[in-house]
């Protein structure tokens, strides 16, 4: 399977991020709109966070030792759990969701080469699906990293993988405007 559209949109999303705030300071980088809000730098490690759970998951197909459910063989409920996530994290964030702590940027304050880790992660990123091509023309089905009853195609996982990074670009453009205003 021809993994280019996921590449091409990786590194869209990629230049997105280096354009919009690679001039910006520690403070700015780190700027909350409010107490219990995330900073353009937590957003962006969110990022690297969710997506790196996701390495063991390709890693463990590939070397053979994923151990898959029942509920991989149920095609409906696959397609079905696929596409409720892909539509929870479209980047048009009509509907706020709250990440899991597996998941939550683990500082407050982020040291301002987070975009420069960004960027070595978008890389990595690119590596994992690259090597998937496998995999995905088998329709390999996975669990969620963060519960196995929750199952959808590896192709549907790479879908939510760059979905869910514009939604976050578009949250960070978000808080900058913010920022500016105060």
């Amino acid at each position: 399977m021809d993994t280019n559209k996921w590449i091409t949109q990786i590194d869209k999303t990629t230049e997105l991020f280096k354009n919009e705030f690679e001039k910006l300071s520690d403070e700015e980088l780190n700027w909350k709109a409010s107490k219990n809000s995330w900073s353009i730098a937590q957003n962006i490690e969110h990022l690297i966070i969710i997506n790196e759970t996701y390495f063991p998951i390709i890693k463990a197909l590939k070397d053979g030792s994923y151990k898959i459910s029942f509920l991989h063989k149920i095609g409906f409920l696959v397609n079905m759990m696929g596409n409720m996530i892909l539509k929870a994290v479209q980047p048009d964030r009509k509907k706020k969701i709250k990440t899991l702590n597996i998941w939550e940027p683990t500082k407050s304050k982020i040291s301002s080469d987070i975009l420069e880790r960004f960027i070595k992660h978008q890389l990595n990123l690119k590596t994992h699906i690259e090597n998937s091509s496998e995999l995905l023309l088998k329709k390999t089905v996975i669990s969620s990293p963060v519960n196995k009853k929750i199952v959808y195609k590896l192709e549907t996982d790479f879908d939510i993988i760059v979905s869910h990074e514009l939604r976050h670009f578009e949250q960070t453009k978000e808080i900058l405007t913010l920022q500016k205003k105060n």
